[in-house]
């Protein structure tokens, strides 16, 4: 009933892509793993739940567009994986056909049969993942059986999860081999981690000890005192931990950036950089994709363009991927935030 209503409130507020993944089990389910019949069955049930919001939705606006969905339950852990791993397994050809098959006749069975023309993509593993320090990147050969067998249903792609921290070229790969929509998230707030750390290093240089943001001290602070968002994610020695709050390509230290002491650092941060001027010899040494556009004057030295910019060229990734061609203005994959 919560997840009726949670996908209901979704639609009728106007959501128009909406992943039906319903593996994980309620209090009554038995012990095991959920059978497909079963995740399917409930995932055309909250189907229907959405176009009874959506047909609402449209009294309100005739207007408003109609969801699409998504299924498939290989869905990483959110932010990557807890422990370093040797090897990733891609999702099976036939996983993914029992998967297509089964929500096909469970649309027909709920007399939903025209469901299926709203199913876009399926979520897969198509052996892409990250940790703390480790990054999988794509192999299009050893997904290969597994994209191929995306060549018998024209009429669905593939949605990739963790697609943080790969090449453009692996991107592209799998934009190409069918993975169309790539899920993206920890990689965009790490870039904004990793520039406003930049600018500390710059502050210390520059701005007298009594005067200085101590951004990165802060934060270690509001983390180490609130350790409910990392605990769990970060494992090893206490010198391991305080190097994986900074860095870690898990990037928890986002769930502490919307907090009022980090806040206020950020902004102190950026009025010193704005006062005491950066070097460009500085910039080149902490921020050098920066210091090309600077130089060119295609990007001003203020501190928060230096963010939005260094946020900026993981984007540029994704929209290599897609095929974006600034003439052609054409896009032949999506990067989902």
């Amino acid at each position: 009933k919560n997840a009726e209503e949670l996908v209901y409130q979704y639609t009728r507020a106007g959501f128009t892509k909406i992943h039906l993944d319903t593996s994980m089990k309620v209090a009554d389910d038995p012990e095991g793993v959920l059978s497909t019949e079963t995740i399917a069955r409930r995932g055309v049930k909250l189907y229907q739940v959405c176009m009874r919001a959506y047909e609402d939705l449209l009294k309100e606006n005739p207007e408003a567009v109609r969801p699409v969905f998504i299924i498939g339950s290989e869905v990483p852990i959110p932010g990557g994986a807890q422990e370093a791993e040797d090897t990733l397994s891609v999702t099976s050809p036939e996983a993914f056909e029992d998967t297509v098959n089964t929500y096909r006749r469970m649309f027909k069975e709920a007399d939903a049969g025209d469901g299926w023309k709203d199913v876009i993509a399926v979520v897969v593993q198509p052996g892409v993942e990250f940790g703390d320090d480790q990054v999988f990147l794509y192999d299009s050969k050893a997904a290969e059986a597994l994209t191929e067998q995306l060549k018998k249903y024209p009429e669905v792609v593939f949605e990739g999860h963790s697609t943080d921290y790969q090449s453009a070229e692996s991107l592209r790969d799998m934009v190409t081999d069918g993975i169309c929509i790539l899920k993206v998230g920890p990689s965009l707030t790490y870039a904004m981690r990793e520039a406003v750390f930049a600018l500390s290093m710059m502050e210390k240089e520059l701005v007298p000890a009594e005067e200085q943001a101590y951004l990165i001290e802060t934060l270690e602070h509001v983390m180490t005192d609130e350790p409910g968002n990392w605990q769990k994610h970060y494992h090893g020695s206490l010198k391991e931990l305080a190097l994986a709050r900074k860095y870690s390509f898990s990037d928890r230290a986002r769930y502490y950036m919307g907090d009022k002491k980090v806040i206020a650092a950020i902004d102190k941060l950026f009025g010193n950089l704005r006062r005491y001027t950066i070097p460009m010899n500085m910039l080149h040494q902490y921020m050098p994709l920066q210091f090309d556009k600077v130089r060119t004057g295609s990007l001003s030295m203020d501190p928060k363009a230096l963010v939005q910019d260094a946020i900026l060229q993981f984007l540029y990734d994704y929209e290599y991927a897609a095929g974006y061609d600034t003439d052609a203005q054409i896009i032949r994959g999506v990067a989902e935030l």
